[in-house]
């Protein structure tokens, strides 16, 4: 097949959207197909201006005016446009007529601009934004969802045919795997990271439904049912946000949670196949990449006990409430003597999640799309 993947603005930097776009790319290419990965320029846009104020204006011009020229002039050429992330939605106006799909990966953003998110508010232009967003996804021939829950959420908010949206798990896009402990503890050193004692992990960032202060919260609980010396934790993310700094600072945590910014893969891996365990307490995601990086190198989970968390651990992760800390804690020490068959599990389960089916599973709905009859 001949496949168009629109993918992200670069200046966005999103990081995760990339790596998702050219997985596909890569791995439709062995499989013999043509594929072109075509992204909006900077061309107005640049890092000079930043991403505020004017920067975000011209952004929007290379988005919004230029970038559809160069979409309109070329969809013709192929039989399938698959538009890689649903903040591009808005450019299935431009499709019609023309076999296409559209990957969902959360509705955060939208939830928040519907005001469903009290804690995340949005500002009118967000807000009008995301409703550009909505009525994309409403327009799109086919929607494919990383999750279930996200799929649902999505025939909710949209009120599309329920067979007009679909489910495709995301398989991993790095090969996570069990490292040797010698060469793991070799590579963190090298890296400066801490292992002279057991520790728990953390990876996220700083939105507001990663929950890093409550990762802080639950780990002070936790130290309380661990000696002191006994227990670290290493946040794999950007800087302390200020509100978690001075948690740390009030409970004096500042020699027991080491924070690292930056690192590879194969650091992350050998972070992983060293922890004692993931303590993941998101409040929501769209799908929850660290739960199944953890387990593919042997690191039991702790996460939250809902969706889609509960949809990626499956049996093999132990699920709390994140809003109660001290539980969530009690949760993590009573299962200490778990962990050997958490890890056990959780190498098992992570094999419903394969790059080799998520290829398999696109490429089934890119013929499906482009056999219909195409009417958008």
């Amino acid at each position: 097949m001949r496949v168009l993947l629109i993918g992200n603005y670069p200046l966005d930097n999103s990081q995760s959207m990339l790596r998702f776009a050219t997985l596909l790319e890569s791995e439709l290419q062995k499989r013999g197909h043509t594929v072109r990965l075509l992204q909006p320029q900077p061309i107005l846009g640049n890092d000079m201006y930043g991403h505020a104020g004017l920067g975000k204006w011209l952004g929007y011009v290379d988005k919004f005016l230029l970038f559809p020229r160069k979409l309109s002039s070329i969809k013709s050429a192929f039989d399938v446009v698959h538009i890689c992330d649903h903040s591009n939605a808005m450019y299935t106006s431009l499709l019609r007529g023309i076999p296409h799909v559209v990957t969902c990966h959360d509705l955060l953003a939208i939830k928040s601009a519907l005001g469903e998110v009290p804690q995340n508010p949005v500002r009118p232009t967000g807000r009008q934004f995301q409703r550009m967003i909505v009525d994309g996804l409403k327009q799109a021939q086919r929607v494919i969802c990383d999750s279930e829950n996200t799929r649902l959420e999505l025939l909710r908010i949209t009120a599309r045919p329920p067979e007009s949206v679909s489910r495709v798990y995301l398989g991993l896009n790095y090969p996570y795997s069990p490292m040797e402990t010698r060469k793991a503890l070799a590579l963190l050193e090298e890296h400066h990271i801490k292992t002279a004692t057991p520790f728990f992990i953390h990876v996220g960032a700083n939105q507001w439904y990663k929950n890093r202060l409550g990762v802080l919260h639950i780990f002070n609980q936790l130290r309380r049912h661990i000696p002191l010396s006994r227990l670290q934790l290493l946040m794999v993310g950007p800087p302390a946000s200020e509100s978690m700094r001075r948690f740390m600072k009030e409970q004096d945590l500042g020699g027991a949670v080491q924070l690292v910014t930056g690192v590879s893969n194969e650091v992350l891996r050998a972070a992983y196949s060293l922890a004692q365990a993931l303590i993941f307490p998101s409040l929501e995601e769209g799908f929850g990449w660290p739960i199944l990086e953890a387990q593919a190198c042997g690191c039991p989970v702790f996460t939250t006990g809902r969706a889609p968390m509960t949809e990626l651990g499956g049996t093999a992760a132990v699920y709390f409430n994140p809003s109660a800390e001290e539980d969530a804690a009690n949760c993590i020490s009573n299962s200490l003597s778990k962990l050997d068959n958490l890890r056990r599990l959780g190498l098992e389960n992570v094999k419903r999640f394969q790059e080799a089916t998520m290829i398999h599973e696109y490429l089934d709905a890119y013929e499906q799309v482009a056999s219909e009859k195409v009417v958008h």
